[in-house]
């Protein structure tokens, strides 16, 4: 049997044991065979959830989360928390939030530190997303929110969810360079404020006409209101259907620039002008290029 498919047949448990080795020897030959092989083999389609923190993220994820279960869909999460200043962990706001059953073997959700990741994102955030990716229907990722450096979710997702509260100046941020060029869709939290929410609606839908990405929905939603959360799991399945052809493509930049950030990261700028091009071939595994890279670096 494959390590995936041990993987596979463990369940929660094997997952929990996977993700506790990314964590302490990540560079273990073992698990980067794991990883790669779960790199080659993806089921799921990945969701990104991002904005300012207090928007209401964790809210929504839980009723994302609710209603595809209710589908028998499958779900991994990854709830990226702020990090404790003493020891560098996660402090699990985002999951003490969620509702979920810890029996029900059909979602698994894991907290991850962003320690000193301005992105919003923790620096274990793709390799645990890859093993996921490769045992669920869909995976759900929230970064930690930090305002203005939110652009890394765009660098693992499939599809980007950018959620913006009504009254809070959110919608001022959504038009800063760089935060518009995010989202697939725009999601205006907390929509029973009524004439608030309408007036952040319209002051982004204005921002996304200023955008070279062209215009993308943008949804009132309100948890409490099942009629808005039928809709934006409408839109979030028609784009991930329209998506679909070029997602292979998607998933080879997001490799080469993981790649190309993780020797970075390790080695510095040096260390990245020594590796000379970065480049995959298709369905070459990023991870099994950082070895072959850091083998060459160390030498």
């Amino acid at each position: 049997m494959s390590a995936l498919a041990e993987l596979r047949a463990g369940g929660k448990p094997a997952l929990a044991r996977a993700l506790a080795r990314l964590e302490s020897t990540p560079d273990d030959e073992a698990l980067l065979g794991l990883l790669s092989e779960a790199y080659g083999d993806p089921r799921a389609e990945v969701i990104g959830l991002t904005g300012p923190p207090g928007v209401g993220k964790s809210t929504l994820m839980d009723a994302l989360i609710r209603r595809w279960r209710g589908r028998s869909l499958t779900v991994g999460c990854i709830a990226v928390d702020p990090s404790s200043r003493r020891s560098g962990g996660a402090l699990l706001g985002d999951r003490t939030r969620l509702s979920t059953d810890p029996e029900d073997q059909g979602v698994f959700v894991r907290s991850m530190a962003a320690r000193d990741r301005l992105g919003g994102l923790a620096a274990l955030t793709v390799g645990a997303m890859v093993l996921m990716r490769a045992l669920y229907d869909r995976v759900l990722i929230e970064t930690v929110g930090v305002g203005q450096s939110e652009t890394d979710i765009a660098d693992i997702a499939d599809l980007v969810l950018f959620c913006v509260q009504p009254g809070s100046g959110d919608s001022l941020q959504f038009m800063k360079a760089g935060i518009a060029e995010i989202p697939d869709i725009v999601v205006v939290t907390k929509a029973d404020l009524g004439a608030a929410a309408s007036r952040a609606k319209a002051d982004v839908e204005g921002a996304l006409g200023l955008s070279e990405s062209g215009d993308r929905p943008v949804l009132l939603v309100a948890a409490a209101d099942e009629a808005s959360l039928t809709a934006l799991d409408g839109i979030i399945a028609a784009a991930l259907t329209t998506q679909a052809p070029a997602r292979l493509a998607r998933r080879q930049r997001q490799a080469e620039h993981w790649l190309k950030q993780a020797i970075r990261e390790r080695f510095g700028r040096e260390g990245l002008l020594r590796s000379g091009p970065l480049t995959l071939a298709p369905g070459v595994s990023p991870f099994a290029a950082m070895h072959k890279v850091a083998e060459r670096l160390v030498r």
